[in-house]
């Protein structure tokens, strides 16, 4: 087994390689497409129908924007979390979407990267969905773990033998130190996924923003303290900055 860290638009991917295919740890972006199958191509020297699973851990633009395109490209397997509808669902789910697109944008802005499309599909069609515990189709040595909170959905993914695990968004490192991401929508959830990682113990935690690392009680004990107590979303921060400008 490989692990190949690549970076990708504005999130770090990961790439695992074994003789009998290979396991796209996330959906990445949809600017990311092109580079993910040069890589696979030209560095790998593999078909791209060697790509056998993709895990989408949830649905925004970094990390599942390239998903049904690296599928139509590469017959790949997507496999998501078993939630009966939608993430983007409804009108306040069509708002969501674009201001989620939106926000991908900024952050490329910010770390000084050039304009890319990221339009994706806002409904998922997975042809696996999990629920805890199970198993990476084609890649049996990695399973799945339930980390809401982030999001309604979020999926976390283990190596069980090595102790590593992928996280997501569940932890952000920004410069020195680890931080919550934005949005979460579940709180208590939230804190209860940071406590399974912390417990899990992980010899190696990979990151969707901050890299390969190890972390210490400490780092979790801290961003579970600082974590919020209420939702934090697009929505209530802008409902908070409205009232912070007009002083109602």
């Amino acid at each position: 087994m490989k692990l190949h860290h690549l970076t990708g638009y504005i999130q770090s991917i990961y790439l695992v390689e074994y003789p009998h295919g290979l396991l796209l740890l996330d959906g990445c972006c949809r600017a990311d497409v092109n580079m993910i199958k040069d890589f696979i191509t030209q560095q790998l020297k593999r078909p791209l129908s060697d790509l056998k699973t993709l895990v989408v851990t949830h649905m925004h633009p970094d990390h599942a924007g390239a998903a049904h395109k690296l599928r139509k490209l590469t017959g790949c397997v997507i496999v998501a979390a078993d939630r009966p509808k939608q993430w983007y669902h409804g009108i306040n789910g069509l708002l969501m979407h674009w201001i989620d697109m939106a926000l991908t944008v900024y952050v490329a802005k910010k770390l000084k990267k050039p304009m890319r499309n990221v339009l994706y599909s806002r409904k998922l069609k997975p042809d696996v969905k999990v629920k805890e515990g199970d198993q990476v189709p084609f890649f049996p040595e990695w399973s799945l773990l339930e980390t809401p909170g982030h999001t309604d959905r979020d999926l976390s993914v283990v190596h069980e033998q090595n102790n590593w695990v992928y996280v997501a968004d569940l932890i952000i490192k920004l410069r020195t130190r680890f931080i919550a991401p934005f949005p979460i929508f579940h709180p208590n959830q939230y804190r209860q996924s940071l406590l399974r990682i912390k417990q899990l113990a992980p010899h190696k935690i990979m990151l969707a923003h901050g890299g390969i690392l190890p972390m210490q009680e400490a780092d979790y004990d801290q961003v579970i303290e600082r974590a919020p107590e209420l939702p934090r979303t697009p929505l209530r921060a802008s409902l908070l900055k409205i009232k912070k400008i007009t002083g109602k």
